[in-house]
């Protein structure tokens, strides 16, 4: 593995970029690879990693976007607290501007102060404070960002007026449900380096024996090299979990980090978008925090997966379809005007293809 100064020498990336051409050839016939990770698919892009890959290598974006798979019924959900209960919203950026099943946005209550954007859960405190009034937070979000979540509402001295509406998901339960679709074909995961911090490498053995993964960074260096190691693999016909990224990942990843999250959430069955529900795919809060839930305590109605007329960002998700698949791409679904979350987030698909090419 290349040391740190080296992980964006373009002569290393050169030199891996022809092992992979040679790793191509030696497969015989055309690789198919999904990045899980939504970072993975904008660096992939915006570094130009992709285009040192051969023809014959086709990478796909995955599900590793959480703005991209919270379904549409969520924000309508979330939209419902504003207007019916009168309740404050804080939420992370992107996901205010994601339109709802009727393609409204939370971001139409920005300037009344009802909706609040927030860059950490550490900032919940602050803002609940400022007025007596529930404030609810939209928690979304991997196994990345979930422990930041538990730590701010298991505080011993949590604002009474703070509840969350999570939408949490885990990253192997979505792996299952693509192993499982027949559509994509896909040889090969590049496994997600911030996920994999947490939920370790040894996360991920239903992958043993059916299909290679590779955890990967996210430096030039690092993404051709996990992309070399999944070549070679589908080449020699093997299958097992590599990790490419060991300076920051461990088998067993961050217990303590885990261990949190566990304290405040337990495994459930709430939908994703383009996947509907994947069972143990989602986080929700153990019973005796239902207290903090605040679709209990606004008889919130069950979450809803639909794509907008004509989008395709469910199939995107799944690597059934590319973005430029999309009718709507770059014509009625802009980053200004998003009819679908893949175009919202900076994460997304359709917006990386955009911008990136």
């Amino acid at each position: 593995m290349p040391t740190d100064d080296r992980l964006r020498d373009p002569d290393l990336a050169g030199r891996l970029a022809r092992q992979i051409r040679e790793a191509c050839e030696a497969a015989g016939r055309p690789v198919r690879i999904m990045e899980v990770c939504g970072t993975h698919t904008v660096v992939l892009r915006s570094t130009g990693v992709r285009s040192l890959l051969p023809a014959g290598l086709d990478l796909l974006s995955g599900p590793g976007c959480p703005v991209c798979v919270t379904p549409a019924g969520y924000i309508d959900n979330a939209l419902r607290l504003v207007e019916e209960h009168e309740v404050r919203v804080a939420t992370f950026g992107d996901l205010a501007r994601v339109p709802g099943t009727e393609g409204r946005t939370l971001a139409r209550h920005l300037a009344s102060g009802r909706v609040r954007v927030v860059y950490s859960p550490s900032e919940l405190r602050a803002v609940a404070a400022v007025d007596p009034s529930p404030l609810v937070f939209l928690g979304i979000g991997f196994e990345t960002t979930v422990p930041a979540v538990a730590s701010a509402f298991l505080a011993r001295d949590l604002p009474s007026n703070l509840l969350l509406y999570p939408a949490f998901k885990r990253i192997v339960p979505a792996l299952a449900a693509l192993l499982a679709d027949d559509g994509p074909g896909i040889d090969a995961f590049l496994l997600p380096g911030h996920v994999s911090t947490i939920i370790g490498g040894a996360a991920y053995g239903l992958l043993e024996g059916v299909v290679p993964g590779v955890i990967a960074g996210f430096e030039p260096v690092d993404l051709l090299h996990a992309i070399l190691l999944a070549v070679q693999q589908v080449a020699a016909g093997t299958a097992h979990v590599e990790n490419a990224y060991t300076r920051a990942v461990r088998p067993e990843g961050n217990p303590k980090a885990r261990a949190m999250v566990d304290r405040l959430l337990q495994p459930g069955d709430e939908p994703w978008r383009g996947f509907g529900v994947i069972p143990g795919g989602s986080l929700v809060l153990r019973p005796e925090y239902r207290r903090l839930d605040a679709a209990a305590v606004f008889g919130l109605p069950p979450v809803v997966d639909r794509d907008p007329p004509g989008c395709r960002c469910s199939d995107v998700l799944r690597g059934r379809a590319a973005p430029r698949d999309c009718g709507l791409f770059a014509g009625a679904c802009t980053p200004d005007r998003p009819v679908g979350p893949c175009m919202v987030s900076s994460e997304g698909a359709c917006a990386a293809h955009l911008r990136y090419g």
